[in-house]
């Protein structure tokens, strides 16, 4: 026994003297508790601050060398340069545009965005205060039934159900605020961009002359509205977070101490960190997934739009081919993104909910084991509320905490619609500025075209139309002419001939300031002045008497004091008065271009010529579904308004309209001389004549033989 005692007799001393060295070193450390405390923050703001110092040389040193690769050289193939695809990152680049979008939807101090995020910035300050109350609250009503207290248990029930009509209405107000900014802010943005899309013609030149953006219409429907929505819930996704981590970790470091919250930030910092590096880059996948989204809607439309060509040529198994690849190219993109998301939320959850959880317990049982200076915890009931109360206020704070984790993911999403807009947007404005980028034909890599496509022309308002030395210019750079030369005054009617590809559209085009000029001058008349009509002419969505008057609106012609009765003189010209009433009248709506065959529509073309009475109009091959007799009245009544015609037809009948030809050879010459209509088709007709009669000579030269050989 004596044995015994002696071998049991160290581990009461080891014990004594561990409790003894851990009382030592706590009430050393109560003694100097406020010099450590305060060294631990200087130390936090030290870090914090070269944190911040590293992270700007960084991005300074990353803008410096995308600076340094956009300087670079690149070298062109002949099929032209490739767009690079961006790479969607949380860097400079993505503030930078971020600051941009901003300025837009929030555009000034007094604007009513701004007056509703300062209205949503105070709800969720009510509701972060109302959360710590509720917190002490649920600790009082936890003291009381432990304690057995029923009155106080009982009045704490009234004060919950009196706290929660507050709390229910701020928390719809928080909605309500965040669906109206993503309102707001989808209206500022979109405006913007339609400003910028419907002026100087750079809906056109997106589309034919620049090959960055292929698929406008989405970002302008769905790109817009994703970013909006991603913005407005990132600010309430984030500022309510940080706020209420503020609040609550004040609260608990005045509970618990300070120390042990630093050391349960240390830990929780830690596995963010690791989080963090293991994310996958989420925002350069949503980017991704955007272009698929848009390359395969634009597929769908291009079969649309190309319907009829389609099936003449049967081609319905080859289109059905490429709009799977397209599909399942996109789902491919998207199951990886399922996929990565899995791993990803398995990690996050458990780091977010066990392992910070547990962290917790720990840090909410501090001042029932330990005394923590201001606490004075008498009895279970007063360890018991302080126990609940710091659990609540700790779980707000993780969840808080939490959240703010959740939206890197929110950040970086935001940070790929935020690209996909910015980019857009810098697109537009390079287009306006006359920059452009698209693949050039072979041919446009030569020194020549390449100091031809390097030159701009100047462009002069003038009462006539000339040409001098303007090299005509397709949009994938091939040059069709060299140097055009040609005028054509008032009164003087122009006829344009040539083959396809000689250049004919493309001048009409430079006309219509819809394709830039690579040098020359250009004389002609504003815009206003100069009428153009298609073969396949554009109706409108409206009402037959917009048709009429397109691009007027009905207010506009009220101005010009022009009547339903003086349109109806116009549609009688061209013989067409009675769809007012078969369509039942001028406010019918339809779909015009299922409803009116071909030849309609060009007299209502027409029309709308003889409705603006414009001093030049352009008509390109605009009679060919009409009879002769009617392109007779239709030019006769637009010569007699004083309209300038400048016609592009094949059509002999038109010829004794004009007084002046200009033909394309196709090889890149031209003629430009008076029209004799007369003179020509005589000469016409002895030409085909002659052709008829080379016909035969061969069948007579193998009867010569055959009579020969007798």
């Amino acid at each position: 026994m004596a044995v015994q005692s002696k071998l049991a007799l160290p581990p009461r001393v080891s014990e004594k003297s561990v409790k003894h060295l851990i009382s030592s070193l706590t009430d050393l450390y109560l003694k100097h508790r406020t010099t450590i405390s305060r060294t631990v923050y200087l130390t936090l703001f030290v870090a914090l601050v070269n944190r911040i110092r590293n992270a700007v040389a960084e991005q300074r040193a990353a803008a410096i060398h995308q600076e340094r690769v956009r300087q670079r050289p690149v070298t062109s193939s002949g099929n032209g340069e490739a767009a690079v695809q961006k790479r969607v990152e949380l860097n400079r680049e993505f503030f930078v545009n971020l600051l941009r979008l901003l300025k837009i939807v929030i555009p000034g101090w007094k604007s009513k965005e701004l007056r509703l995020v300062f209205s949503h910035s105070f709800f969720l300050v009510v509701r972060t205060l109302i959360s710590l109350y509720v917190a002490e609250l649920d600790g009082k009503l936890v003291s009381s039934l432990v304690r057995g207290k029923g009155r106080e248990f009982l009045l704490g029930i009234v004060w919950w159900m009196v706290v929660a009509l507050p709390a229910t209405f701020t928390n719809s107000m928080l909605s309500y605020h965040q669906c109206k900014l993503a309102l707001h802010y989808r209206t500022r943005l979109t405006s913007h961009i339609h400003n910028q899309y419907l002026s100087n013609m750079t809906f056109y030149s997106l589309s034919t002359l620049d090959d960055r953006i292929k698929n406008a219409d989405q970002l302008i429907t769905v790109d817009v509205a994703r970013f909006s929505n991603s913005l407005a819930e990132l600010y309430s996704n984030l500022a309510k977070p940080i706020l209420d981590m503020i609040i609550y970790n004040y609260s608990l470091s005045r509970a618990v101490g300070g120390e042990g919250l630093f050391m349960m930030s240390l830990l929780v910092q830690l596995s963010a960190n690791v989080m963090r590096v293991l994310t996958p880059p989420f925002g350069k996948y949503v980017a991704e997934e955007a272009l698929l989204e848009g390359e395969f809607r634009f597929q769908h439309s291009r079969l649309i739009d190309n319907s009829e060509e389609i099936a003449l040529y049967y081609g319905h198994e080859a289109e059905k081919d490429t709009l799977d690849k397209g599909y399942f190219t996109l789902i491919k993109h998207v199951n990886r993104i399922l996929r990565k998301r899995f791993y990803h939320a398995v990690m996050e959850d458990f780091v977010i909910k066990y392992f910070w959880g547990a962290l917790g317990l720990i840090l909410c049982s501090v001042p029932v084991f330990f005394k923590v200076p201001g606490q004075s915890l008498r009895d279970m009931g007063d360890r018991t509320e302080s126990f609940v109360t710091n659990r609540r206020m700790l779980l707000s704070s993780s969840d808080a905490f939490g959240r703010i984790m959740f939206s890197y993911k929110e950040i970086t999403e935001l940070a790929g619609y935020t690209s996909r807009v910015s980019t857009l947007l810098d697109v537009m404005d390079d287009i306006q500025a006359g920059h452009f980028e698209k693949k050039l034909v072979s041919s446009a890599g030569t020194d020549a075209n390449a100091a031809v496509l390097q030159g701009r022309g100047e462009v002069i308002e003038s009462s006539d139309i000339e040409f001098v030395d303007v090299p005509i210019v397709s949009p994938n750079g091939d040059i069709l002419v060299r140097k055009l030369n040609f005028t054509v005054k008032q009164g003087e009617h122009l006829l344009i001939v040539g083959p396809n590809g000689c250049g004919k559209s493309s001048l009409f085009r430079i006309l219509g300031g819809l394709w830039p000029i690579y040098g020359g001058k250009v004389y002609k008349p504003p815009f206003s002045d100069i009428f153009y009509i298609p073969q396949r002419p554009y109706l409108s969505c409206g009402a037959l008497r917009e048709q009429i008057i397109y691009p007027d609106s009905i207010r506009e012609m009220r101005d010009r004091g022009v009547l339903d009765a003086d349109l109806l003189r116009i549609l009688n010209t061209v013989e067409i008065g009675h769809i007012v009433d078969r369509v039942g009248g001028w406010d019918a709506k339809e779909e015009w271009r299922d409803v009116l065959s071909g030849g309609l529509q060009q007299r209502v073309a027409m029309a709308r010529l003889f409705y603006h009475a414009p001093k030049y109009a352009i008509l390109d091959e605009c009679t060919s579904s009409v009879t002769l007799e009617m392109e007779k009245a239709m030019y006769d009544n637009a010569k007699a308004l004083g309209i300038t015609l400048m016609t592009v037809s094949h059509r002999r009948s038109l010829w004794k309209y004009h007084g002046h030809i200009l033909q394309f050879d196709g090889q890149g010459d031209y003629i430009f001389t008076k029209l004799d209509a007369e003179r020509r088709l005589a000469l016409e007709d002895e030409k085909d004549e002659l052709d008829l009669q080379l016909r035969t000579v061969p069948e007579i030269e193998r009867r010569i033989a055959e009579l020969t050989a007798l």
